[in-house]
């Protein structure tokens, strides 16, 4: 006889299922984003990439990184390898379900590189580098947060409780997903070198328009719709009330940061160039979903517009700091997009929580704990990416040579060409 926690459980399984298959549909979104930005030369190769992190993500993360990420009861910087045994994790839904969750997260944390190390980077070491993010570096800062690590252990003698009187708080990736893919981003741009062409010998910056701005926007559409699999799926759970209720809450707080952060980019392009950016402007709708990705669910409708305005405020402000000033090239902006905005959106989550959050009078404890988890967690992506990045860079080399920079990666990495 089919009992209502029977039931609840279908439902809550089925949800579930359905969020990761929305989370799975943001990758060609992150596909056609990255390949409308770049030049079409380059369009198999990009999404070659796209589909190579999601392969590689999901027999990784399966056979080992689950376990890195879950195991060992969030004890100490790693868990335990599962070698592809999942009767350790012993949750309330089905493993296997929960298990095609979290891999989708997985392979979206290694997709934002791509973007910022596009057209110049050979696509041997590219699998070289997403197998290293997948195995290890996205897996340890699971571990510290959702693995139920020492940022969000609650008991009353853990060190975060301790300092801070409370844990620091993601919920559905604004620091451990975007900020370390935005971060490994920066490092690998940075690694790389520009593409050629894109400064002068005085060392001003020339734009290099992406080839396809109809794919582009295709792909933020897609990205935009994929999210609401993102947050209000990070709930795990559609049955009861309170469930119902903070779904709903997610799904509000979601659009309405997408729409501000557009908008506010709009805006900010217009009165700064004279003419509002279209492109810029799909940075900023991504710029407001990353930034409410970390407290869609503790932030009032009023406190999820405040986090979109800012983050779509200052990325305009952010990728030309970037690329003029800092002279890193990132193609399609994704360190300003989901590192920088990843950032602030975990640290406005401190002030605009309603129920702990400094600008409701609940003091800076919250705050603290907000900003010294994202300072850990991008410390340890930043390492790390150092690491893999100049190793590659040293042993093998990561980037193609000039001729076929100039050439184009699609048809000398691969023999064959996006658009004939």
């Amino acid at each position: 006889m089919t009992t209502i926690e029977d039931i609840s459980l279908s439902l809550d399984t089925v949800w579930m299922l359905l969020a990761a298959m929305l989370v799975f549909f943001m990758q060609p979104g992150f596909a056609l984003c990255e390949a409308g930005f770049t030049r079409g030369k380059n369009t198999a190769n990009i999404l070659f990439k796209n589909f190579v992190d999601f392969m590689v993500g999901s027999l990784l993360f399966w056979f080992v990184g689950f376990g890195f990420m879950f195991g060992s009861d969030g004890a100490g910087f790693i868990g335990a390898p599962n070698f592809g045994d999942l009767s350790f994790y012993k949750g309330d839904l089905p493993t296997e379900g929960f298990l095609i969750f979290e891999t989708v997260f997985c392979a979206t944390a290694a997709t934002i590189v791509s973007g910022a190390m596009a057209e110049r980077t050979k696509f041997s070491m590219y699998c070289v580098y997403s197998f290293f993010i997948s195995l290890i570096i996205y897996p340890v800062s699971g571990h510290w947060t959702w693995g139920g690590g020492w940022l969000c252990n609650d008991a009353a003698d853990s060190f975060m409780t301790t300092t801070f009187g409370t844990v620091f708080h993601d919920f559905a990736g604004s620091a451990i997903v975007h900020s370390v893919g935005g971060v490994l981003a920066l490092v690998g741009a940075l690694c790389l070198g520009a593409r050629h062409g894109k400064y002068d010998k005085h060392g001003k910056s020339r734009a290099i328009p992406g080839h396809n701005l109809l794919a582009a926007a295709l792909g933020v559409f897609i990205l935009w719709f994929g999210w609401f699999g993102f947050n209000p799926g990070s709930q795990l759970a559609a049955s009861g009330e309170v469930n119902r209720i903070a779904i709903s809450h997610v799904f509000l707080t979601t659009n309405l940061a997408a729409a501000a952060g557009g908008i506010a980019t709009m805006f900010v392009t217009w009165i700064k160039y004279g003419k509002p950016s279209f492109s810029l402007m799909l940075n900023g709708v991504l710029a407001g979903l990353v930034g409410i990705t970390a407290g869609c669910d503790l932030v009032s409708p009023l406190g999820a517009i405040i986090i979109g305005l800012v983050c779509g405020t200052v990325l305009v402000f952010s990728i030309e700091f970037i690329d003029t000033r800092l002279h890193i090239d990132d193609p399609v902006g994704a360190s300003s997009v989901h590192g920088v905005c990843g950032i602030i959106g975990t640290l406005m989550t401190g002030l605009l929580a309603t129920d702990s959050g400094l600008f409701y009078g609940y003091g800076w404890g919250f705050f603290g704990a907000q900003a010294f988890g994202v300072l850990c967690i991008d410390l340890w992506a930043a390492a790390a990416g150092f690491i893999l990045f100049y190793s590659i860079r040293f042993v093998k080399g990561l980037r193609v040579d000039k001729r076929i920079e100039e050439e184009g990666l699609d048809i000398y990495e691969h023999g064959e060409a996006c658009y004939n």
